[in-house]
């Protein structure tokens, strides 16, 4: 079942588990002293970038006259659509920039092109899911409240249908982010209060926003071509939904993204829940150009250990973090985009399924970890791991 002690799952001592704070603080503070002009240019760089791409696509849709012009402005505007909602809004919304002091470029005042609520999302994802990642009841975002994605959670007839809502979350995932917002605001204001009432009314103002730009402005703008902007609009935001998608999903319910019992919370520390970030994340293998185009949420690993620090250094983070992992005898769980993804549907589809139907336990099936898995591949790793150590003392 879900971890219930991380230390005993890890092998690890309190005294490895302070090193191991002490060693990730030090890669945080060595990347906040060189913070500087940089990359404030690499996050304004990036936001032209966008706009200009956003233009360029939307005037090729609207003018050219072939069917390929329209396929290409189509994929630039999707494209676009999704740097402003992964390497710009995700990231901003974080508080990734707000050293620089930008009013335009703050977590407080950025609202990103898609349905959902930038400050809804910020509860909901910056402190639900970040401070309490894949903890079985507590983090919303595990399984999103419409599928199972660990035998900690009993099977329910419902889940038989969960390959279906899959399909259709990654093509509403927008709108599934919108109303995963309001929903963690109700949870947090309660249901019927007037602050619950109030994130809906927000919630419906800004799917009016976004719908009647999308759906009603730009195709008038285009007066006799309002079809095919139409057409182009709704395709973009399709593609933008179904990457947003995958991304998510391969950084967190791949093999590798260990699940943990709300038992770990209790007196947790600083160590424990940087050792519960590292075991609870997958990372995919990515170059230059698909870690922008994801945001570079390829490293959730590092994302997730330092979820403020700019997106531009997780390439750098990713080496010195990837070398305490080895130190420690610690997993460091990544593989290709489509592996990855691959072994998440099967998790999805598997566990669609009644208990009984399955032929691994929850111990030793390859999409759940628990410490009576100790002795296996993790407790092999860190086996090797101590014969180092006493190799090199």
């Amino acid at each position: 079942m879900a971890i219930s002690d991380i230390a005993v799952y890890a092998h690890l001592s309190e005294t490895d588990i302070d090193a191991l704070a002490d060693e990730l603080d030090g890669i945080r503070r060595e990347v906040e002293a060189s913070l500087g002009e940089r990359d404030a240019a690499y996050i304004r760089r990036t936001i032209a970038f966008q706009r200009s791409l956003d233009v360029a696509a939307r005037l090729l849709i609207a003018c050219s006259r072939s069917r390929t012009g329209w396929l290409f402005g189509t994929a630039a505007l999707a494209f676009a659509k999704s740097v402003e909602n992964m390497e710009i809004g995700h990231n901003v919304s974080h508080g990734q920039w707000d050293w620089m002091n930008d009013p335009e470029i703050h977590s407080n005042t950025w609202e990103w092109d898609m349905v959902a609520v930038s400050s809804h999302w910020r509860y909901s994802h910056n402190y639900r899911h970040h401070v309490f990642n894949n903890v079985v009841g507590v983090d919303d975002d595990l399984g999103f409240g419409v599928m199972r994605v660990t035998r900690d959670e009993p099977w329910k007839p419902e889940h038989l249908v969960q390959p279906l809502r899959n399909v259709l979350l990654a093509a509403i995932f927008e709108w599934g982010i919108g109303l995963h917002g309001v929903h963690s605001e109700r949870d947090r204001v309660g249901a019927g209060s007037a602050a619950h009432a109030a994130a809906r009314t927000e919630l419906t103002r800004k799917i009016a926003r976004q719908a009647v730009r999308d759906y009603v402005l730009w195709p008038a703008v285009t007066r006799r071509r309002w079809r095919r902007t139409l057409a182009a609009n709704g395709a973009a935001n399709l593609l933008r939904n179904l990457w947003a998608y995958v991304v998510i999903f391969c950084g967190h319910f791949p093999d590798g993204a260990e699940k943990f019992n709300a038992d770990v919370l209790q007196r947790e520390t600083r160590g424990e829940w940087y050792l519960r970030q590292i075991l609870g994340t997958a990372n995919f293998t990515a170059g230059p150009v698909l870690a922008f185009a994801s945001g570079n949420l390829c490293y959730q690993i590092e994302h997730h250990l330092f979820p403020d620090l700019p997106s531009n250094r997780y390439a750098q983070i990713a080496k010195p973090v990837r070398a305490l992992c080895a130190k420690y005898g610690l997993p460091y769980t990544t593989g290709p985009l489509v592996r990855q993804y691959l072994l998440t549907l099967r998790t999805i589809h598997k566990l669609a399924l009644p208990d009984r139907f399955l032929t691994a336990t929850s111990d030793d099936a390859p999409e759940t970890a628990s410490e009576r898995r100790t002795g296996g591949a993790l407790g092999r790793l860190r086996s090797a791991h101590q014969r180092q150590r006493m190799r090199s003392a």
